[in-house]
């Protein structure tokens, strides 16, 4: 799965905006989503293959991180469409600004 593809979907979105405020484990993440926990589960596994997310064994429990490198690569394709909307907008406000 590319990283698109899991982020396609809104909970894996929601997974990666409760990973921002840091390591969870899996428990944690059940208990904010209001998910079943083989749900969640399956959630986390696409993130993990899309690299988007790491796991580390901590005894019983795994926790579960950002992996900011993808997150990265993906800025970096989005910066050129950033930069065509940017100029689209201010000459739009610059339009709207000449029409007062």
């Amino acid at each position: 799965m590319s990283a698109f593809e899991a982020l396609a979907d809104p909970v894996r979105r929601h997974i990666l905006d409760l990973l921002r405020q840091g390591e969870l484990p899996a428990g944690a993440l059940v208990e904010a989503l209001s998910l079943r926990q083989p749900s969640v589960s399956k959630h986390l596994k696409a993130l993990r293959e899309a690299g988007l997310v790491r796991t580390r064994v901590d005894g019983p429990r795994r926790l579960y991180s950002l992996d900011p490198a993808p997150l990265a690569e993906l800025a970096a394709w989005l910066a050129p469409y950033r930069s065509f909307w940017a100029d689209k907008l201010d000459a739009l406000g610059d339009h709207l600004n000449r029409s007062d």
